[in-house]
């Protein structure tokens, strides 16, 4: 079962369309409003296996302040407001699709950030300290943005954010770190690293594949009254990205030297999308389905992305030196 999954992990860039085709034609053959329950189960599947592996000693870690500082400012000071305005531009009249643009900008870094790194022969410590920090920091961040930038074209109701981001991150956090602790403790760093640790990530597959099929059977009678929908979802988002890797390049290439700048670019480009969509589904109401599909397809940007700015890796930063 692990073998399988973890393959899936290793192909998200056919299993998310997959998943996203069987769920259009569940939804479509199917009376999917059931699938609503299945959504809080797979909420948890999904984050707290990612959480078990999170080192967040590596907070504590220095020698790479400029570029988490950076990191922070794109983050926080710039993506934010270009989703947000991508989001008025494009969807003027249905505000949950741009609270869905909105959501994938505010939660930045995820397991990908520290995987594309080290594929791209980066500086994977920087790039650990800037999944732990901007999955803190954007957490923390969500509620308020939400409301400052969204409040007055949906109701936003702030407490209720707040604690969907105390039960979609920190509780599975705090499960994560006590379940980490634990298994140190009986089986030893090394055999957690090489043994335990890599059994945790593929269950957190699976739940984001259950999310993504459950998002597009809500959606599938929609999309099929209106297809171009997709084409107006996947342009905003390939702005968005697009922006996103030129701006963080150029600052990348000016500022900082080849392993930082690498992760960098990841450390901004590559979203939590398993958080944007868990909160989308669980914080929204009825309408999250909107939010849902947006963050849906930005999975398929940003797996496909990364895997082709990885092939221009040594072209824009030089090769790794030996």
């Amino acid at each position: 079962m692990f073998g399988l999954l973890s393959q899936l992990s290793k192909n998200l860039t056919l299993a998310i369309p997959l998943a996203m085709g069987f769920g259009f034609l569940a939804g479509w053959g199917l009376s999917v409003g059931w699938m609503k329950h299945l959504i809080v189960p797979l909420t948890f599947l999904m984050v707290y296996p990612m959480m078990v592996t999170l080192k967040i000693s590596m907070l504590f870690a220095g020698g790479d302040g400029k570029a988490q500082g950076l990191a922070q400012l794109i983050n926080f000071a710039i993506i934010p407001f270009l989703a947000y305005a991508l989001g008025r531009f494009f969807f003027p009249e249905q505000p949950y699709y741009a609270v869905g643009l909105l959501l994938a900008a505010l939660l930045p870094t995820s397991g990908m950030t520290i995987s594309w790194t080290g594929f791209a022969g980066g500086n994977l410590g920087a790039a650990v300290k800037m999944t732990v920090l901007g999955l803190i920091l954007g957490s923390l961040a969500t509620p308020f943005y939400l409301q400052w930038l969204m409040g007055t074209r949906i109701p936003v109701d702030f407490m209720a954010v707040f604690w969907q981001i105390i039960f979609i991150v920190f509780l599975p956090m705090l499960a994560g770190y006590i379940t980490q602790s634990l298994l140190i403790r009986k089986y030893g760093v090394k055999a957690f690293q090489s043994e335990w640790g890599p059994r945790f990530p593929p269950l957190s597959t699976l739940g984001v594949l259950g999310i993504v099929f459950v998002a597009m059977a809500l959606k599938a009678e929609q999309l099929l009254a209106q297809p171009a929908q997709l084409l107006q979802l996947i342009l905003p988002l390939l702005a968005l990205y697009g922006g996103n890797y030129l701006l963080s390049t150029i600052m990348a290439r000016v500022l900082l030297p080849r392993g930082d700048a690498i992760a960098l670019v990841y450390g901004t480009v590559m979203r939590n999308l398993s958080i944007a969509l868990a909160l989308a589904m669980n914080a929204l109401g009825t309408e999250g389905a909107d939010a849902a599909l947006v963050i849906t397809l930005a999975y398929v940007v940003q797996v496909q992305s990364a895997a082709w700015y990885v092939k221009l890796t040594d072209r824009l930063f030089g090769k790794k030196q030996e």
